[in-house]
């Protein structure tokens, strides 16, 4: 707990990779606000998981595809912990098809909630962040959208895209004190990789020079390095962790 005691808004935060992330930011001492959309058991577990360490944490509803809803999360965390310092946009979804047969909705659903939603709610909190000269941004984004996938093509063009987001904001941002990173995570176990067949988890490894899939804690270390002090010199950067994917 070397680090100021911060505010971070984690958004997706109620499983998987952004539990793991709201649990290693709350061992740092930070006061977090645990996003969920529809899994609000999930969300109140990690809550308690993080009062138990120690740290203060809420839940905060809200669609990050969805503008009004963003207002309103924003609003109710910095109503509770004050403005947001260490954003953490990990929210995502996946609706995967072939291109020939990929709807209009399909499309736009994954766009609308993995780049609209990462720009959303950046663009809420930046001012603040400007404003008091300090903050970090930390964008969870894929693998997938450096190296692709069949079947992927809008989860893979959301990603790539805040992948260029990330370098274009950073640049902004470069001398206001606040830094904008991206993780690019592998197949990591989470549930959605637990419902794949097991003949595609399979195949999926071959992919794999680790021969292995990549937990959630494995990110999460990482997102908490780059929250810190320790990381006030890296900016722009997309770091991969997949076992080596995507060598």
């Amino acid at each position: 707990m070397g680090d100021k005691k911060r505010h971070a808004l984690v958004t997706g935060a109620s499983r998987g990779i952004g539990e793991a992330i709201a649990i290693d930011l709350a061992k740092e001492g930070h006061n977090i606000s645990v996003n969920f959309n529809s899994h609000q058991e999930d969300a109140d577990e990690v809550v308690k998981k993080i009062k138990n360490i120690g740290s203060n944490a809420h839940v905060v509803k809200g669609n990050v595809s969805d503008k009004k809803s963003v207002d309103g999360m924003i609003s109710a965390a910095v109503e509770k912990f004050g403005p947001v310092e260490i954003l953490v946009n990990n929210a995502g979804i996946i609706s995967d098809n072939l291109l020939m047969r990929m709807k209009d909705e399909e499309f736009d659903k994954v766009i609308d909630t993995n780049l609209k939603g990462t720009y959303y709610c950046t663009k809420l909190c930046v001012p603040s962040m400007v404003k008091n000269r300090w903050g970090r941004i930390i964008n969870i984004t894929s693998v997938v959208g450096i190296r692709g996938n069949i079947g992927q093509s809008n989860y893979s063009a959301s990603k790539g895209a805040i992948h260029s987001f990330t370098y274009s904001l950073a640049k902004e941002l470069a001398t206001r004190g606040v830094t904008v990173n991206a993780i690019a995570p592998g197949y990591i176990k989470t549930a959605t990789v637990d419902v794949l067949s097991e003949k595609l988890k399979d195949h999926i490894m071959t992919w794999i020079p680790m021969n292995r899939f990549g937990t959630p804690d494995e990110i999460s270390g990482m997102a908490a390095f780059m929250a810190s002090e320790k990381a006030k010199y890296m900016t722009g950067e997309v770091v991969r962790i997949d076992g080596g994917m995507a060598i």
